[in-house]
């Protein structure tokens, strides 16, 4: 039986319904894994398609400074209103908003089918209804909007392509970590292709850049049970090459540079795209067992964001009994040691000394390790504009910021 995904997804007053073969976005990958699968009369959807055309993008603010939205408070109005109204009545210039959360759901409005009940339930996140309207109202404020794009922590997809997933290597079934989350394997190369759906799509709709985080393997769990079976190896004809897991990881920094910043692949458009790293990887060259090397994701993306919150590092770090108590010590080593490697890979690839960083914390505005007020938070920024940077970007789940911490518009 031949297998097709269905696409479908609200912009403007339409649906737009697109049908592609599994070689676009999922092909055949091994024959005997696919064909042993009964998917029945109703086939598997991915409800991604390309939006309407390009609207209007804003450049990149120079510096930026932005606060995080999940979107369940995009989807409510007093909520986003409210820090909406935060940027402008402060400097900050940008929000950064969900598209796909770390449970897989993507925020736009998309319907879903259901494929022998294997859908659902599975992604419990929230939808935002009016999102391109929303972007729309951002933009006339001035207002950079950056959409962020969990990548390899996947649970929706994991469910409905189990095959692509980290697996268990004890019950050979979907590995999860200690929260229960799921994780597709970094190595299982169709769902590149569907990261790079999600980000064209979104780009379409307004986003004026594309922020990608979760690009790593699994790190909270029982490490001694997985089992990468897409990243062991890969075939070159007669030869198979056995790929470590930086290795790997570049190979989809790669990809994803080369299918969103080659402009005969993308309608003409250059996005600007950005990456989170782990914070330690700028002051540890190993990839940590999550395959994660700063000189290995420079090269790929327009900005690079290492999550260097404080409370994040292990106790004795650099000294520090508790290094969430000491905010401004760990960014100012951190984002120094940081801009220092990076302009050593600048100079190795023949690039002025002056060239601008590529460098931009996420910076930590929640309490954890140590109580967060203005002052830590101010300390951080600090830090940052004393480790030669300018842009940062301030972190709360809760979505909860340190108001007193800002400077006034």
């Amino acid at each position: 039986m031949r297998r097709f995904l269905s696409a479908s997804l609200w912009f403007g007053g339409g649906l737009l319904l697109i049908i592609f073969s599994t070689n676009f976005v999922v092909p055949y990958l091994l024959q005997t894994s696919y064909s042993a699968v009964t998917y029945g009369e109703s086939e598997r959807s991915l409800n991604i398609v390309d939006a309407e055309p390009p609207v209007i993008h804003l450049a990149t603010p120079t510096p930026l400074k932005a606060i995080y939205m999940t979107a369940c408070v995009a989807a409510t109005l007093s909520r986003r209103d409210s820090l909406k109204a935060l940027v402008d009545s402060s400097e900050l210039n940008a929000i950064v908003i969900d598209i796909k959360d770390y449970t897989g759901t993507i925020s736009f409005p998309i319907l879903r089918q259901d494929f022998a009940g294997q859908a659902n339930n599975v992604s419990k996140g929230c939808v935002v209804s009016d999102l391109k309207d929303f972007i729309r109202e951002l933009h006339e404020d001035g207002i950079y909007v950056i959409g962020r794009v969990s990548v390899f922590q996947d649970s929706f997809y994991a469910a409905l392509f189990p095959e692509l997933a980290v697996k268990s290597l004890s019950t050979g079934g979907v590995w999860k970590d200690h929260k229960g989350l799921s994780f597709i394997d970094v190595g299982a190369k169709p769902y590149w292709d569907y990261i790079v759906q999600i980000s064209k799509a979104s780009y379409a709709l307004g986003f004026d850049e594309l922020n990608y985080d979760y690009i790593r393997y699994p790190s909270d769990g029982n490490m001694k049970d997985v089992n990468y079976t897409w990243t062991a190896s890969t075939s070159s004809g007669q030869a198979t090459t056995t790929l470590s897991k930086s290795e790997m990881l570049e190979s989809f920094f790669s990809y994803l540079y080369d299918n969103m910043k080659d402009p005969s692949k993308n309608s003409g458009q250059v996005p600007v795209i950005s990456a989170d790293l782990f914070g330690m990887t700028t002051t540890i060259t190993s990839d940590m067992g999550i395959g994660q090397v700063l000189e290995k994701a420079l090269p790929y993306f327009d900005y690079i964001a290492p999550m260097v919150y404080p409370s994040h590092y292990p106790a004795t770090w650099n000294g520090l009994e508790n290094p969430a108590e000491h905010p401004y010590n760990v960014i100012k080593l951190a984002m120094s040691e940081g801009k220092r490697r990076e302009e050593i890979l600048n100079i190795s690839n023949g690039l002025a000394t002056s060239t601008p960083s590529k460098l931009r914390p996420w910076l930590q505005d929640f309490s954890l390790g140590a109580i967060y007020g203005p002052d830590k938070i101010q300390a951080q920024i600090q830090a940052t504009y004393d480790s030669g940077l300018t842009s940062w970007m301030l972190w709360s789940a809760a979505n909860k910021y340190s108001v007193e911490a800002l400077l006034p518009n």
